[in-house]
C-alpha cells in the first residue's frame, strides 16, 4: 500500500486471539475475542460484541493473533543505509565509527534527492514490521528532516522526528554554528509544530560532546516555548562519559548537562537512549524528571559489549521502552529487539552475580520485554495496549508457518511467534484506526 488515506470508519472490530500486556509481568490473552475501534481509539475488548456494536463491521482474523503495535523509541533513520556495519572497530576508538560511517553518510542527506529516496525507502521498510510509532533521528539538515517527516506521514506512521543539533565535534558537512543550529531549529519548529500527518517534532541535541552548553541552554528555551519533547543519548560508553567530563569538569554526572539546560523538564518529556553506565545520582535524576529510557540492547552490546541494568531501572520506577538504534543495531524488527532485551538482561545479571545463584536470578521475562516494546515506549502517546482509550494500533500476525501438528496453548504459540517472527508473518497493520499495511497489497 503506497499511500494512506487518512480516513477510518467510526467503529469496527477485529476478531482474533488478542494478546497485550496491561501489566508488565503478564500477558492478557483472549481467544476468539473482539477488539473494537471507535475513531482512532480502542473502545474495548470483548468475548462477545455488546449490543451497541452488533451492527459494526467485523474483520475476521480468527486463528490469527492481534497484538498492539510496537514503539521503536530510538532509531536513526539517516543510518539505515549502513545499519549494523562497523562492528570490527577496535575498542577505545569511540569516534572512529562516526568518522568512518555515520558522519559521511549523514552528510549525504544535504542532497534533497538522496534524502527523498533514502527516507522513502526507510519508511517503506517499516511497513512489514510490527512498529507503528517511533522516535527517529534525522540529520542537521532542516529540509531533509522535513522530508523524513513527510515520508513517514505518507505511509501512515505516528511519532516524532528530530532535526539533529551539532555545533562542535562533528564533520564539516554537518557542523553548524550555535546561531545557525538554533535558527534552523526554530524555523523547523514553526513549520512543523502542528505536525505532518501524525508525525511531530522532537528536539534532538545529538549528545553533549557534539553540543555546546550554549546550544543546550537555547534548546531548553525552545522546549519551553514550543512545548515539544527532547531526545538524546546518555551514558552509552565509559569513554563517552570520560569525554563529557573533559569537556565540562564541573559536571557531577553526565545527565546534569541536560538537566541544567532544562532539557529533562519540567517543561518537556525527555527520551534518553542507552543509559548503560548511569551513576546512582544520574538514576535519581532520571526518576525525578520522569525520563523515558530507550533501551537498545543490540546496539549496547555492539558498541560497548555491555548491557544496561534495565531490571534495576524498572524496580526503581523508571519508565523504559525499547529502541532498535539502527544503525548501531542491524534490524528494524522489534520482535528481534524483544528477544535481545531478554538476552541482555541475562548478560547483565551474569556479569554481576555468581552462576551458582540461579535460583535468585532476576531477568526480563517475555511478557516484561513485550511490555517494554509496546506499552512501555507507548507512554509517549498512550499506545501499545488494548485498554480502552488507548490509540488503536494493531498488528495481525499469522503463526501458521510455525505449525507442526502439535497442539499448543496460545501462550506457547505467541512465544514462538514473537521470538521467531519476521515480515512473512505480518498480515495487516493499523495505526490510529487506519489500515496502513496489508500483506500482498
Amino acid at each position: 500500500m503506497s499511500q494512506v488515506e487518512y480516513f477510518a470508519e467510526r467503529s469496527f472490530a477485529i476478531k482474533g486471539t488478542l494478546v497485550f500486556t496491561a501489566q508488565r509481568d503478564q500477558f492478557t490473552i483472549m481467544e476468539d475475542a473482539y477488539l473494537v475501534c471507535d475513531g482512532k481509539k480502542v473502545a474495548g475488548t470483548y468475548s462477545a460484541l455488546p449490543e451497541q456494536y452488533r451492527q459494526i463491521k467485523v474483520l475476521d482474523a480468527s486463528g490469527k493473533f492481534v497484538i498492539p503495535g510496537t514503539c521503536d523509541i530510538h532509531v536513526h533513520a539517516s543510518q539505515a543505509p549502513f545499519q549494523g556495519i562497523g562492528q570490527n572497530i577496535e575498542n577505545g576508538q569511540w569516534n572512529t565509527w562516526f568518522e568512518r560511517y555515520a558522519f559521511p553518510d549523514e552528510s549525504r542527506f544535504n542532497d534533497p534527492a538522496y534524502a527523498e529516496l533514502t527516507y522513502t525507502r526507510f519508511a517503506k521498510s517499516l511497513l512489514a514490521t510490527p512498529t507503528t510509532r517511533l522516535c527517529a533521528y534525522a540529520t542537521t539538515s532542516r529540509t531533509a528532516t522535513e522530508t523524513l517527516m513527510k515520508a513517514l506521514a505518507k505511509f501512515g506512521f505516528a511519532g516524532y522526528v528530530g532535526k539533529v543539533n551539532m555545533d562542535r565535534n562533528c564533520a564539516a558537512g554537518l557542523l553548524e554554528t550555535t546561531e545557525e543550529t538554533i535558527a534552523q531549529t526554530r524555523l523547523w519548529l514553526e513549520e512543523t509544530k502542528d505536525g505532518i500527518g501524525a508525525i511531530y517534532p522532537i528536539l534532538t541535541p545529538r549528545y553533549f560532546p557534539s553540543c555546546t552548553e550554549s546550544c543546550l541552554e537555547q534548546l531548553g528555551e525552545l522546549a519551553e516555548e514550543y512545548h515539544v519533547p527532547v531526545q538524546s543519548h546518555l551514558s552509552e560508553g565509559l569513554d563517552e562519559i570520560d569525554w563529557v567530563h573533559e569537556l565540562a569538569p564541573d559536571l557531577d554526572y553526565y545527565a546534569q548537562a541536560y538537566d541544567r539546560a532544562g532539557l529533562l523538564g519540567p517543561h518537556t518529556r525527555a527520551v534518553m537512549a542507552h543509559c548503560v553506565f548511569s551513576s546512582p545520582e544520574e538514576v535519581k535524576t532520571l526518576k525525578r524528571h520522569n525520563v523515558l529510557v530507550a533501551h537498545c540492547p543490540q546496539s549496547n552490546m555492539n558498541s560497548c559489549g555491555c548491557a544496561a541494568p534495565i531490571m534495576e531501572y524498572l524496580d526503581a520506577g523508571i519508565a523504559v521502552g525499547l529502541g532498535t538504534d539502527v544503525g548501531g543495531g542491524n534490524t528494524l524488527n522489534m520482535f528481534r529487539t524483544i528477544f535481545e532485551a531478554i538476552l541482555a538482561s541475562k548478560v547483565f545479571w551474569a556479569s554481576k552475580n555468581s552462576a551458582r545463584n540461579m535460583d535468585q536470578r532476576k531477568v526480563l521475562s517475555l511478557p516484561n520485554a513485550f511490555y517494554l516494546a509496546t506499552k512501555g515506549g507507548g507512554v509517549l502517546w498512550k499506545s501499545g495496549s488494548f485498554e480502552p482509550g488507548y490509540c488503536f494500533d494493531a498488528v495481525i500476525l499469522d503463526d501458521s508457518r510455525f505449525c507442526d501438528g502439535v497442539q499448543r496453548t496460545p501462550y506457547e504459540r505467541i512465544e514462538r511467534l514473537i521470538t521467531r517472527s519476521d515480515d512473512r508473518d505480518i498480515c495487516a497493520k493499523y495505526i490510529d484506526g487506519v489500515c496502513v499495511y496489508k500483506k500482498g497489497e
